[in-house]
This record gives C-alpha cells, sequence and structure tokens, in this order.
C-alpha cells in the first residue's frame, strides 16, 4: 500500500511530508493492570518493597505498540480521517478541501495531500496532539531513501544491503549477474545439514525486507525461505548466491514514474508440481497501477494442483484478491 499512495501522490503531483514522532511509545494509555519495581536512583527509602502501577506505556512493555496505536489512531480518526480498511496503517481524509493520506509506521508518519493548505492544517493538528518533528519532503522512510528524480520518484535500498552483506562478511565478495541459477529447484534433503543454521535464517529474514524494493530477488528469496527449518549446505550457498548479487546490483532499486493512476494491470503464472519434494506449484504475480509497479508474489500454493490449468486458476485467484 506504501508504493500504492506514493505512486498516486506522484501521479497527481501532491507534495509528500515526513513526521517523526517524539517519544512515541510514552503517548500510550494502558488499557490492562500493570505494575512495575522502582526505578533505581527513585526509590523510596521508607516503601522500598512498594511497586508502581503504570498509567502510561513504558519502552520495553509488550503492550508499549498497541498502546500507541491505539492513542493515534483515536487520535487521528477524531480529526476526520477513516482507517483503511485494506492496510490499518494507513488513513484516508476526505474533506471539502481535498483528500490527504497519512502512513503510520512506529513513529514514522509520512503525509501527503492534495492542497497545501490541507497538508499545513493536518500537521497543525497532529502537533497539538503529539510532539513531532517534521522532517521536510520524503527523503529516507524505513531504511528507504526517497530521490526525486526527472523523470519521477527513486526508491533504494543501498545503504541496507550493505549492511547485510557487512553482517555476512561478503562486503569483498565477487558480483554474480543473477540471484539464482537455472537448475531445478532446491530439494528438502540435497546436502548434509549445516551445523548452525541461525546465520542462515538472520540473513534470510533481513534479505525478506529488501524486496521492497527489489523484486528482481523476490523468488530467489522466497526458494531460501522455504527452508529455514531443516537448513542444508546447498541451501547456504544458494543464499550466497543471492548476496553475490545483490554486490553487485547495490544501487538498483524501484522507479516510480508520474502516470494516471487510472488503470489497474495485474500479470501472473504458475510452475505447475515444479517443488521436487511434494510437487506442489508456485505461483507469480505482479500489479501495476498505471505505470508503477506496486505489488509483486512469489509463493508456494497451499495444495498440489492435479493439472496445470488448476494450478493458474490458484494464480489468478491470488491476483485477484491480491488486486481487490
Amino acid at each position: 500500500m506504501v508504493c500504492v499512495i506514493l505512486s498516486i501522490a506522484l501521479s497527481l503531483k501532491w507534495e509528500t511530508r515526513q513526521l517523526d514522532v517524539k517519544n512515541a511509545f510514552l503517548h500510550g494509555t494502558l488499557t490492562e493492570v500493570v505494575y512495575c519495581r522502582q526505578t533505581t536512583g527513585f526509590i523510596d527509602s521508607t516503601r522500598p518493597e512498594h511497586v508502581c502501577r503504570l498509567n502510561r506505556s513504558l519502552y520495553g512493555l509488550k503492550q508499549a505498540p498497541r498502546a500507541w496505536y491505539q492513542r493515534f489512531a483515536s487520535f487521528i480518526i477524531s480529526t476526520g480521517f477513516i482507517c483503511s480498511r485494506s492496510d490499518t496503517l494507513i488513513f484516508v481524509l476526505r474533506c471539502a478541501e481535498g483528500t490527504a493520506f497519512l502512513l503510520l509506521y512506529v513513529d514514522d508518519i509520512v503525509l501527503t495531500a492534495s492542497s497545501t493548505g490541507l497538508l499545513d492544517r493536518i500537521m497543525a493538528s497532529l502537533r497539538s496532539g503529539f510532539a513531532m518533528t517534521n522532517m521536510g519532503s520524503l527523503h529516507y522512510f524505513l531504511g528507504i531513501a526517497v530521490t526525486r528524480d526527472s523523470s519521477g520518484m527513486h526508491l533504494s535500498q543501498a545503504k541496507y544491503a550493505a549492511e547485510i552483506l557487512d553482517r555476512a562478511g561478503m562486503t569483498a565478495c565477487k558480483s554474480a549477474t543473477t540471484p539464482v541459477d537455472t537448475s531445478p529447484k532446491l530439494a528438502a534433503t540435497a546436502s548434509p545439514p549445516v551445523a548452525d543454521p541461525t546465520e542462515y535464517r538472520s540473513l534470510a529474514g533481513a534479505l525478506q525486507y529488501l524486496t521492497f524494493t527489489r523484486p528482481d530477488i523476490a523468488y530467489a528469496i522466497q526458494q531460501v525461505c522455504l527452508h529455514m527449518h531443516d537448513t542444508c549446505e546447498q541451501h547456504l550457498a544458494a543464499i550466497k548466491r543471492i548476496l553475490h548479487y545483490v554486490k553487485g546490483t547495490l544501487s538498483h532499486g524501484r522507479q516510480l514514474h508520474s502516470s494516471s493512476p487510472d488503470s489497474m494491470i495485474t500479470y501472473t503464472d504458475a510452475d505447475w508440481a515444479g517443488w521436487p519434494d511434494t510437487r506442489r506449484s508456485t505461483s507469480g504475480f505482479c500489479v501495476y497501477l498505471g505505470d508503477n509497479l506496486v505489488s509483486w508474489s512469489s509463493k508456494r500454493q497451499h495444495t498440489v494442483s492435479r493439472s496445470s490449468t488448476e494450478a493458474k486458476y490458484r494464480a489468478v485467484a491470488n491476483v485477484v484478491a491480491e488486486a481487490s
């Protein structure tokens, strides 16, 4: 949904701002009864065994993220916004002044509106309820660098990709031309198991977030993520192959163009019975809003299809659900 909002804002030439909420988790009001010990340095010497009952959330509490979201959602809805049914982190405002979209991710906010006046009014309203910093035009959000150019908007995770390579000790490795070879899919027991799969799972999880701006590695990462529970040496080699490819494509990202968002086109296909262990099929799809790629997926189907037609029907059902 982030890509959809940015695509709409870019196509309609709306201004996009970035905000940061100060001490976000301290704004939440707890609905549960929570006690904590007296903080070191602030212990009452006459009653050192007493505990404190919390009315507001603190950093480190399991309830803190939910309490903060409920506090923010109730405030922003009181100003006229409504929560999106497809994504609870997106809020939409439609009024006489125009339309606005607000995206909330923990303490980071992306705000775009159809007019500068409406944008300023919403920001003033947010400042009245929370202490926040205006970061100016959207430029860096959730580890994604946003750059405006003549053709539109470029999204890149080059810094994040470099951090993954550094974590794997592969900053000086050679690059590969493709993220995966053309051999058959990885089998579950094709080679001896690795001694410690912790690093494998950590790298696979990190690479999953990289697919936000890198659809070219979505299929390869989907393949390696299927073997987190039982990792073999062949699977470890596959994830290193992806890292070799990332090394040579650090500057790659996603380009959003200023095009009409009136049309939506989807493409889908399925690899029938391609999985060597279970004979399940793999579905893949991509969704375009205007000229911009806004959603994509590569996923193994839940059941075994009896024919290629059945596998393709399941793939079509998946992309229709996504587009809806």
